[in-house]
């Protein structure tokens, strides 16, 4: 069976090409396009091209040329439905199965784009050529906004008393057309009532453009409604995993790495209306980490700009608090906070792109900064208020995901509160003498250890124990001499390291006489360094420790002997190659 258009379609748009090939090939970006050394051929000189914005690669020593399906197919030796599963999950997606189940919910899903389509279409109509809809179109002058605006957003109004309900089930069943959000059940007078009628509405589309939720905004004071509704969840619309405007917005990626996170529509509209295009909104509810992984599959900074009033801050810090776990050596997220009062519609209408610019620029917070300064404005000069602010913020470190960015948010804030309290750490300040390094010098460091492979990390992580605990080692010998590297420079100094611990009764790193290269590579790519910070003299801890790696060595190795024997069986299919297969994968689950 045939993967539907629209599944295939959502995940190119949600994949840049680079991030894809990045995964593979290490890309330069050169204007435009990324450049690398090619996949299919060894060579020195770089002839390799990737294109986000036509979306393929090419290589100009091979002619080898496609998409990101036809990427991972011939670099991985996939066939096209493996490249789809695995590309899916790459971009979040749920997998698709080709169940009667799958099938009635595609049937679903196209129902429902039409009847969205349909609404849609029918009210930017309206709000466009309805002569009875003048106050509409007359607080849309008045918030400054043109037939353009409208136009590309797909604005649209909505009468008090609409009876577009009974036009649409002509052609859709009434459970459809309730299914969308668009209608609700009024129980005592037992009609059909339209959710955003006295509204104005703004389309929330996917990440392919198609419009699948709305958001409503009232144009009257009117005291007892929201001045904002959006659409209830359904089966196709999630509110935390959609951004409003995303599906023009990432379009921009190629162009530009930030991108500005809004809290309304309308700050959408008026800042593109003044050129700034590279902004979303998220719909009413707090950040959430699916809405923060989708900007980062297409933008490098994120800076997150809500109102500047009590409302717009707290949201800020709720954001902040949300957000930070999933920041990332290569990315970077940042608060910019408008004068009270001001909203970034309003900002940027009174004093225009270039000054909204410089601000960003100027006043931009990162937001390791700023969950710094909000805590320590809410603490007292007195012990327990900094323990309590302390302790906040190693809980807000300890959130961080990618143990790299993990470190250095806690070394600054831990820098931080030792500058605030300079008496009571100094017995401590051997510990904050060095310069700590900002995020920013991370990125080289990320790069470097992307290129080694996770048993070279953890090969590392063996060496980095034994080299430090020498004398330990020689009492547990018998815990390392069976323990199979897979780098073969590891085996090296390993067996070299073992040889010296059977021949002396005390030996030190220098009597190994190993490179000095190598032993500064060791230190600074073991990711166990940040684990024995504080168990540097528990030997028990150690011993534990070593046995960990030791049982994750043999799992890989586990794993690659039963790769080869499932290669094997796949050609032979013999009772021996399965016997064998059979207990590797049993020692593997009792491992």
């Amino acid at each position: 069976m045939k993967y539907p258009k629209e599944y295939l379609d959502e995940i190119k748009n949600r994949l840049k090409v680079s991030t894809v090939v990045s995964k593979a090939v290490s890309l330069k970006k050169k204007g435009k396009e990324f450049v690398g050394l090619s996949p299919f051929k060894n060579e020195k000189t770089p002839s390799f091209t990737v294109n986000d914005e036509k979306e393929f690669y090419h290589c100009f020593a091979t002619s080898e040329h496609g998409n990101i399906f036809d990427f991972v197919m011939k670099t991985q030796n996939l066939k096209f439905g493996e490249a789809v599963k695995y590309l899916a999950r790459l971009a979040g997606m749920q997998p698709y199965m080709f169940s009667k189940l799958d099938e009635e919910r595609e049937k679903k899903w196209n129902e429902y784009k039409s009847i969205f389509s349909n609404y849609v279409d029918f009210y930017h109509n309206e709000l466009l050529k309805n002569e009875n809809h003048s106050i509409a179109r007359d607080y849309l002058k008045n918030r400054s906004l043109s037939k353009d605006e409208v136009k590309k957003f797909k604005i649209g109004y909505i009468e008090k008393n609409p009876n577009f309900f009974e036009k649409l089930k002509n052609d859709y069943s009434e459970q459809a057309l309730l299914e969308t959000g668009l209608f609700y059940l009024d129980e005592k007078k037992k009609i059909y009532v339209e959710r955003f009628r006295g509204r104005l509405i703004f389309p929330i589309n996917n990440i392919s453009g198609q419009p699948i939720a709305l958001g409503g905004r009232i144009i009257e004071n009117l005291d007892y409604l929201a001045k904002y509704i959006n659409s209830p969840e359904t089966n196709f619309f999630k509110k935390g995993s959609n951004l409003y405007n995303l599906d023009l917005a990432r379009k921009l990626s190629n162009k530009m790495d930030n991108i500005y996170l809004v809290e309304g529509y309308m700050d959408v509209v008026g800042l593109s209306k003044n050129g700034i295009d590279n902004v979303v909104a998220n719909l009413g509810t707090s950040l959430t980490d699916k809405q923060i992984l989708t900007l980062n599959q297409f933008f490098d900074d994120i800076i997150i700009c809500f109102d500047g009033d009590e409302g717009g801050y707290r949201a800020a810090v709720r954001a902040a608090e949300n957000s930070i776990k999933e920041l990332k050596p290569e990315k970077q997220i940042s608060f910019l906070f408008l004068p009270d009062k001001e909203d970034p519609d309003s900002y940027v209408n009174k004093n225009g792109k270039v000054n909204f610019i410089d601000f960003t620029k100027q006043s931009k917070l990162s937001i390791h900064e700023f969950i710094f300064t909000h805590y320590k404005n809410q603490t007292n000069n007195n012990p327990s208020s900094m323990a309590i602010f302390e302790k906040k913020l190693r809980d807000i470190a300890k959130t961080i995901k990618d143990d790299f960015i993990k470190k250095y948010v806690l070394e600054y804030f831990l820098e931080k509160i030792s500058d605030l309290t300079p008496h009571s750490n100094q017995n401590n300040k051997r510990f904050y003498q060095k310069k700590i390094k900002s995020l920013e010098s991370t990125k080289k460091y990320f790069n470097e250890s992307q290129s080694l492979t996770g048993v070279e990390l953890k090969e590392f992580s063996l060496l980095y124990l034994i080299l430090n605990n020498l004398n330990l080692m020689r009492s547990n010998i018998h815990l390392i001499e069976n323990i199979k590297l897979f780098t073969e420079i590891n085996k090296k100094i390993i067996n070299l390291i073992i040889d010296k611990l059977r021949a002396s009764d005390q030996l030190s790193i220098n009597d190994l006489k190993l490179d000095n290269q190598l032993i500064e590579k060791i230190n600074k790519f073991a990711p166990i360094k940040y684990i024995l910070q504080n168990q540097s003299n528990n030997d028990q801890k150690i011993i534990e420790l070593l046995e960990d790696i030791s049982r994750d060595l043999l799992n890989y190795d586990l794993e690659f002997r039963i790769q080869e024997l499932e290669s094997k069986f796949s050609v032979d299919m013999s009772e021996s190659t399965f016997n064998e297969l059979k207990e590797l994968k049993k020692k593997q689950n009792l491992n």
